[in-house]
């Protein structure tokens, strides 16, 4: 484990770091005294609030492996079994929740609230990383607000969400708030140095281009692919003209997101469909036979519903290079002495900004922000992104 022990990896946090940290202590000292959470600073419910690429998951992930930390005089170490099963998901109390729907349902949450009520079997604490806590409806929400009200003495919840007014009232009211806020880009490149072996130039480049998102910032570094994606998206607007150009590259910008999507999500499909039907003694069969058809068409809904995820997810992060672009042509615009995130891109910034206004700039950003709240909404992507490239072309104003 690198230098921070299991916090090496949250960078850029370091008010967050302090207080998760300060807390894990307080919850050791209060589980020997045997009471358990009742130490100052510990508490049962976290909300973890910040933007996409601020590290609210590695941060959740970082406390539960501190909670469970084994090491008599380091709290978080980061090398004792207890940190490193916590830290790779293999820790037989800590249990992560992602969703793949567009709502964390009733159904899902259910079976989160029956492991809660159990014991922890091996360390310390039981402790439930829910990430993407803004998903809950109020169904699903208020079934978990009952154990959040009235928890297990041993058991410590853990939300993450962008923001605090994205989790429902009654949840927060009863959850720790921890902000956290977008990393250093030179943080960020630091890490992928230093965890990743990633050339240091390469690395700073990365963390630009990705606005610190650390996930995204590693992929770039690692696929030149995705180097080769992000280029064509920043070139998206160079295309727009004429509502025939507006509505082919919008389709063109679909496409190129559904098919990394795919690629994403195409070997994890074809694995579990063979385990599946091992599981069912059907492997090795062309096609399914009728007793097990049932369950294989429940696992393809179950993919397919992945799927629309996964594509939205990439044409959000695309949407997102885009306003990263327009951000860039603003900062020239209004000659600001910032640092432009797209760097590579300047002979391209520097000629939207000279055919533009700053108001053109502003109206292109509502109408990308509006994009990404449509696709939230379920809203087809390609209605989504053609009435965005409507708004983007030039004559538009």
């Amino acid at each position: 484990m690198s230098a921070g022990g299991v916090w090496g990896d949250v960078v850029g946090q370091d008010p967050a770091v302090a207080v998760l940290a300060r807390a894990a202590a307080a919850a050791r000292r209060g589980a020997v005294a045997g009471t358990p959470g009742g130490a100052s600073g510990m508490t049962h419910a976290w909300l973890l609030t910040g933007p996409p690429g601020s590290g609210r998951s590695v941060a959740a992930r970082a406390f539960a492996a501190a909670l469970e930390c084994t090491d008599p005089a380091v709290v978080g170490c980061g090398t004792c079994a207890g940190c490193r099963t916590a830290l790779s998901g293999a820790h037989a109390d800590v249990t992560v929740f992602s969703t793949e729907h567009t709502w964390i349902r009733r159904q899902d949450v259910e079976p989160l609230i029956a492991v809660a009520q159990r014991r922890p079997s091996v360390g310390r604490w039981r402790v439930i990383v829910v990430e993407d806590a803004d998903r809950l409806n109020e169904t699903s929400g208020n079934v978990l607000l009952k154990t959040i009200e009235e928890p297990p003495p041993q058991t410590v919840w853990v939300l993450c969400a962008p923001g605090v007014d994205d989790v429902l009232a009654t949840i927060r009211s009863r959850s720790r708030h921890v902000p956290l806020r977008i990393p250093p880009a030179d943080a960020v490149a630091e890490l992928l140095v230093r965890r990743d072996g990633i050339d240091p130039a390469m690395a700073a480049f990365a963390a630009r281009a990705a606005q610190s998102h650390v996930g995204l910032a590693r992929r770039l570094a690692r696929d030149e692919g995705a180097r080769i994606r992000r280029r064509e998206v920043l070139t998206f607007v160079e295309r727009l003209r004429g509502v025939g150009d507006a509505v082919v590259a919008a389709g063109e910008l679909v496409e190129i997101t559904a098919e990394e999507a795919k690629a994403s999500t195409a070997e994890r499909d074809a694995t579990e469909r063979a385990e599946l039907l091992r599981a069912l003694g059907a492997d090795g069969t062309a096609t399914p036979p009728p007793a097990v058809r049932g369950q294989v068409r429940q696992l393809e809904e179950d993919q397919k519903r992945r799927a629309r995820r996964a594509q939205t997810d990439v044409l959000d992060r695309a949407l997102v290079d885009l306003l990263g672009f327009f951000r860039d042509v603003l900062v020239v615009q209004l000659g600001a002495p910032v640092e432009l995130v797209n760097g590579d891109m300047a002979g391209g910034v520097r000629s939207l900004a000279g055919s533009s206004t700053p108001e053109d700039t502003l109206r292109r950003t509502d109408a990308v922000q509006l994009a990404r709240e449509r696709l939230q909404q379920n809203v087809s992507p390609v209605l989504a992104v053609e009435a965005m490239a409507l708004e983007l072309r030039p004559s538009a104003r």
